[in-house]
C-alpha cells in the first residue's frame, strides 16, 4: 500500500510546513529488527531548512534560529528516528520530534515575573521557625554538657 501524500507537518494550527522544504534520509538503523535490521533502511532522518523556508515571517525566523541555534547545520535543523523497526513510524516518529521543536521554539516568550513583597504573616511566620528552630538546638546543646 503506498503512503499517503501529505501535504506538510502540521506544527501549529496557524504553522503547516510544506513537505516540499523537508528533506528526509534513510539509513540502517543500529536498533532493534533482528535479521532484517541488516537488510532495511528504517533509521530516519527529518531535515528542515529553517533560513530559507518561505512559512516563517522574520519575527518567526529570528525566533527559531535564536532558539534552535545549538541544533542548527547551516541554517537546518535535523531530527533523528530510529527506535522503531518499521520506517513508516520512524518517519512519523521524526515528523513529531520537528514538530514539537519547532512549535516550543515558536512559543512567544514567558511573561517577566513582577517582583512582589513577602506578606508581613509570611515574614512573621518564617522568624517565628527560625527562633523555635534556634531554640531546638540550643536546647540540645545545653544537654550534652550536663551529660559529659
Amino acid at each position: 500500500m503506498p503512503s499517503p501524500v501529505r501535504p506538510g507537518l502540521a506544527v501549529t494550527p496557524a504553522l503547516t510546513i510544506p513537505q516540499a522544504e523537508l528533506k528526509e534520509r534513510f539509513s540502517r538503523s543500529s536498533g532493534p529488527g533482528g535479521q532484517g535490521v541488516n537488510t532495511t533502511d528504517s533509521r530516519v532522518e527529518l531535515s528542515w531548512d529553517v533560513g530559507r523556508s518561505t512559512v516563517l515571517s522574520d519575527v518567526q525566523r529570528h525566533r527559531v534560529m535564536e532558539r534552535l541555534v545549538d541544533r542548527l547545520v547551516d541554517g537546518a535543523l535535523t531530527v533523528v528516528a530510529s527506535e522503531h523497526r518499521e520506517q513508516r513510524r520512524n518517519r512519523d516518529a521524526a515528523a513529531r520530534r520537528l514538530a514539537v521543536l519547532v512549535a516550543d521554539a515558536l512559543a512567544p516568550p514567558p511573561r517577566s515575573r513582577r517582583a512582589t513583597r513577602a506578606t508581613r504573616g509570611s515574614h512573621e511566620r518564617r522568624l517565628n521557625a527560625k527562633k523555635q528552630r534556634s531554640a531546638t538546638k540550643r536546647l540540645r546543646s545545653s544537654r550534652q554538657r550536663r551529660e559529659d
